[in-house]
């Protein structure tokens, strides 16, 4: 098992040391821009998925702190809704990053 995992990155990662040391030609991409959509693309949708279940189990466990506690339904709405805000904030800046990492010329 071992020696076929090292023989698996041994075959991904051998790459010429010469290629990567030449320019890439007038109007090639770098060998980057692949692999930075690669990243963005992952990258993003792992943080919207992980963001739609954080903000699902926010929102559950607030309603039921509001059923079992009615009296304290302002607060625990201003606790949650601050809580979301920053949930989501994570996932804006993944969004920038993602971009940043589309639209940079390697």
């Amino acid at each position: 098992m071992r020696r076929t995992l090292m023989v698996t990155f041994a075959a991904v990662l051998a790459v010429p040391g010469v290629a990567l040391a030449q320019a890439p030609a007038a109007g090639a991409q770098g060998w980057a821009t692949p692999f930075a959509l690669i990243a963005a693309g992952i990258g993003f949708a792992l943080a919207a998925g992980l963001c739609g279940l954080g903000q699902g189990r926010a929102a559950a466990s607030a309603l039921d702190a509001m059923a079992r506690q009615p009296g304290n339904t302002n607060n625990i709405r201003a606790s949650m809704l601050l809580g979301l805000a920053f949930i989501e904030s994570l996932v804006l800046f993944v969004f920038v990053i993602a971009v940043i990492l589309l639209f940079v010329k390697s």
